[in-house]
């Protein structure tokens, strides 16, 4: 039997509906498949395939794909120069791993504040967090919106520092009209479940460079190279290889390409699907005063990976955990994005204190993510957005 809704009566649905989830087709299973019966289950041909055609799709002339999105944070890091020593710019309303990245280096994260309506990194704020030691930008395309890329290349290039776009959200999302992915010094993705495009998990890191190109296909595969012209002794056979860095086991297997490959396949409709969803909600929501609809910049053509609703308690008689339980309630299972980084215990004992970043503070207060995904029905959405109202009429002051 279902509980009580918190907001009274019967909850609008009798089954849960989650915030993410992945969908997989007859084409998937059958591209992991015919892997699974081949003779090259990792380190073989899907590989290549699976970067030439993240290269066709975002327009970048090199990709390395590689375990997951945290490890092409840590790769094109790395790529970049970061070091001991080093500062390493990002936003503090991401995953952990944006700024772990630069902790991996021995570099110290530093966090610029946010844009209080689009939740994006604010420029201006990175803009007075640069200094002398600063070796590079982590930009997070959150929630799927491009970041500010003309303005924070500019500044990148004036002084000298990586520009690295987490593309973690923004798989599809088009900025001034060139897909994200080809435009900054490095672009990050990841392949997680809940993401558009899943191979279970994987990443990848996508440059116009060579230089940094070649630097992270050795981070990838523990500094060890075949390729003639990076040998630095002679080889002693047709076998030879030699360990000319310290790099990592990132590698990704085949069996994740091919379903990632086939994912891709599959972008434009769910893209087109996702947009649907956003729009919805945001004429639905934009009508509530008690409600935020985070605003996009006029640059970005969004995929969108996230839908965050951001409430306004001082026009209601609930916070954000209650409005968070009393979703529950209603059978629609929402999440948080994100925990400001440095609230984690382990940032407290590296010295960082709450107050840094007053607006990305304030917008955790307020925010929660509602379900957004391509399996998600007409009628879904329409019971998401009837529970929504429904607690706000409740709770309102």
């Amino acid at each position: 039997m279902n509980k009580p809704a918190i907001a009274g009566g019967t909850p609008v649905r009798d089954t849960k509906i989650f915030y993410g989830h992945q969908y997989i087709d007859e084409a998937d299973v059958k591209a992991v498949t015919e892997v699974l019966t081949s003779d090259c289950l990792t380190c073989g041909p899907k590989i290549t395939e699976l970067e030439k055609k993240l290269c066709e799709l975002t327009g970048a002339k090199y990709a390395v794909v590689c375990s997951n999105g945290t490890a092409a944070l840590h790769i094109a890091a790395m790529a970049a120069g970061v070091s001991e020593g080093d500062e390493l710019i990002t936003t503090p309303i991401t995953f952990a791993a944006s700024a772990n990245c630069g902790l991996y280096c021995g570099a110290k994260p530093v966090f610029a504040d946010i844009n209080p309506n689009t939740y994006n990194i604010d420029p201006k704020s990175v803009q007075e967090k640069i200094t002398e030691k600063t070796k590079a930008v982590v930009a997070v395309d959150f929630t799927g919106q491009a970041v500010e890329l003309d303005e924070l290349l500019a500044m990148c290039r004036e002084k000298g520092i990586a520009l690295i776009e987490d593309g973690a959200h923004s798989i599809g999302t088009k900025y001034k009209d060139k897909m994200v992915g080809s435009i900054a010094d490095m672009t990050t993705f990841s392949f997680h479940p809940v993401k558009t495009v899943t191979g279970g998990e994987g990443g990848a890191v996508l440059t116009n460079s060579e230089e940094l190109y070649q630097k992270l296909v050795l981070y990838r595969a523990h500094g060890i190279t075949r390729i003639p012209e990076l040998l630095e002794r002679e080889p002693h056979g047709p076998w030879y290889y030699e360990q000319i860095d310290l790099g990592y086991n990132y590698r990704l297997t085949d069996i994740q390409c091919a379903l990632i490959i086939s994912q891709l396949d599959k972008l434009p409709m769910f893209s087109a699907r996702r947009k649907e969803i956003v729009k919805r909600y945001n004429e639905a929501f934009a009508e509530i005063s008690e409600l935020f609809v985070q605003q996009e910049i006029a640059e970005s053509d969004t995929t969108r990976h996230l839908y965050i609703l951001r409430i306004r308690p001082e026009m209601l008689t609930i916070d954000r955990k209650g409005f968070f339980e009393a979703l529950g309630a209603e059978n629609i299972c929402c999440n948080v994005h994100y925990i400001p980084v440095y609230y984690h215990p382990y940032y407290d004992k590296l010295g960082y204190k709450k107050g840094i970043c007053p607006n990305a503070e304030k917008l955790y207060d307020e925010m929660l993510s509602l379900p957004l995904y391509y399996g998600m029905t007409d009628q879904d959405v329409e019971d998401v957005i009837s529970a929504v109202k429904k607690i706000v009429a409740y709770y309102r002051k």
